[in-house]
Parts: structure tokens; C-alpha cells; sequence
């Protein structure tokens, strides 16, 4: 009772708990820094050797294990099947291995639990109807590694591209038009960040708008700045960190008002 503020970074689930135990107890405040399934929304007039290696960090990144993981790749129909084939290559050629050792890329897991979590959601995500091109497996006799798994054939329903997966799982989508890939990057309870590739400033200008993301890189991914805020939408929280904007969670306004001059009324 004697806590005024929380504040909080970590799973959605965990998240609902500290509200409930915030309003059953003082009422106090409370700013959340939860979940997140980011999209990365690819156009056909992107580079695609710099798109492929933009979409191999926000997924790969630290195995996955990071809150605004770009772990949903659209990717314009026009040069789907060359950035597929590219990034197959990229997450073929990823070496595994112990994480103090300068040459590897990719280090296990964090813990068993997790370890066992991911390759439950590959499972899932191989008997829902996903089809998976590389990866899926665990890498050496050894440790909690996972091979980078890339899935193509994926559905918005999926639970592998509706859940926070938090391993090195990409789900791999195609969109048509500008709409349909505002409207796949939204669907979705998180609202994290997102990733925009393109060419042309219109269309990043009018995605950003439209993506409802804390957070949004153009033609770069997990890049970030002191001064720079940051927090989520919708389920992946509320407040922000970093900038004059991560005072704000921190303070209380307070009125306070006395007259200068007497008054009849007083």
C-alpha cells in the first residue's frame, strides 16, 4: 500500500498480474513495457540484399529474444521469391555455437522452458499448415540451441503469427497492395514496433502513419536513442521509456490556486 508507482517490462501475461494487484490494492499507477509480434512490411522497390539483412536482425537478433523481435516478414509478392531464397541462404549460413566465442552469431536459449516453448510453437506451426523451409531443429548433442527457422504458408490465425514466440521462429507472408499489408501489420493485440523497407518516402510516411507501432524504423531495425521514446500500443503496454516523455509516468500535476487581489466572495 505504501508503493506508488510501478513500472514494468516484460510478458503481456505478467503485465495483466501487476494491473490486478495495482487496483486491488491502492490503486496506484502503473506503466507497462510488455510483448510484442512485430512487423516488418518489405516493398518491391527495396534492395533486396539490404531487406533480407534488415529482416535476418529484427528476427534473429539475441535468438529471438527480444521484445520488439520483427518476427512477421511481409513481403511485397513482386520479390517474394527472391527475398525468400536470399534469406534461407542468410539463415543456412548463421553459425551456432557458444555465444563468448567471436565468430558465432547465434547463442542457445536462455533456459530450458523457453527452449522447450519454441519448438512446441514450431511444432504448431508445421501442424496448423505452415510450411517450413530451413531450420526447426536443435543445433549440436548439446545446450539449448535452435537452428533460425524460417516458415512460409502462413496464415494471420496462426498461433506462430499471432504469439509472442520469443525464439529465432520467423513467419514469412506475402501482401498485394499498400492496404493489405497496413491491415496484416495490424492484425494483431500487440503493438510494439515495426519495420518499413522502401525506396519511396511516400509510402514510408503513409505506412508509419497507419501501423499501430510505438515504435517505427525505416530501412533500419533496433536502432534506438536516449532521447528517442519508447513504448507500446494496444497489449504491448502503456508509457514510455527514454526521452522527456519517460518523465511523465513519474509525475503527478497538481492545481494549486490562491488569489492576488481580495475578493468580495472571500
Amino acid at each position: 500500500m505504501d508503493v506508488d508507482k510501478i513500472s514494468f517490462t516484460g510478458s503481456t501475461e505478467v503485465g495483466r498480474l501487476v494491473m490486478e494487484a495495482a487496483a486491488k490494492s491502492n490503486l496506484k499507477h502503473v506503466s507497462l513495457e510488455l510483448g510484442g509480434k512485430s512487423p516488418v512490411i518489405i516493398f518491391d522497390d527495396a534492395d533486396v540484399d539490404m531487406a533480407v539483412s534488415i529482416a535476418h536482425i529484427a528476427n534473429f537478433f539475441n535468438k529471438g529474444e527480444f521484445c520488439v523481435s520483427g518476427s512477421r516478414i511481409y513481403v511485397h509478392e513482386n520479390i517474394y521469391d527472391e527475398f525468400l531464397k536470399k534469406s534461407v541462404e542468410m539463415a543456412k549460413s548463421t553459425v551456432i555455437g557458444d555465444p563468448f566465442d567471436p565468430r558465432v552469431q547465434q547463442g542457445p536459449q536462455t533456459d530450458k522452458k523457453q527452449f522447450e516453448k519454441i519448438l512446441r510453437y514450431i511444432e504448431c506451426g508445421k501442424n496448423e499448415g505452415a510450411t517450413l523451409v530451413t531450420g526447426g531443429k536443435t543445433y549440436g548433442s548439446k545446450g539449448y540451441y535452435i537452428e533460425p527457422t524460417i516458415f512460409t504458408d502462413v496464415q494471420e490465425n496462426m498461433k506462430i503469427a499471432q504469439d509472442e514466440i520469443f525464439g529465432p521462429v520467423m513467419a514469412l507472408m506475402k501482401f498485394k497492395t499498400i492496404e493489405e499489408a497496413i491491415e496484416k501489420a495490424n492484425a494483431t493485440r500487440y503493438g510494439l514496433a515495426a519495420g518499413i523497407i522502401t525506396k519511396d518516402l511516400n509510402i514510408a510516411n503513409r505506412v508509419s502513419r497507419s501501423v499501430r507501432a510505438g515504435t517505427i524504423w525505416i530501412n533500419c531495425y533496433f536502432v534506438f536513442d536516449p532521447s528517442c521514446p519508447f513504448g507500446g500500443f494496444k497489449m504491448s503496454g502503456f508509457g514510455k521509456d527514454q526521452g522527456m516523455e519517460a518523465l511523465d509516468k513519474y509525475l503527478q500535476v497538481k492545481s494549486v490556486i490562491t488569489p492576488i487581489f481580495s475578493s468580495p466572495w472571500l
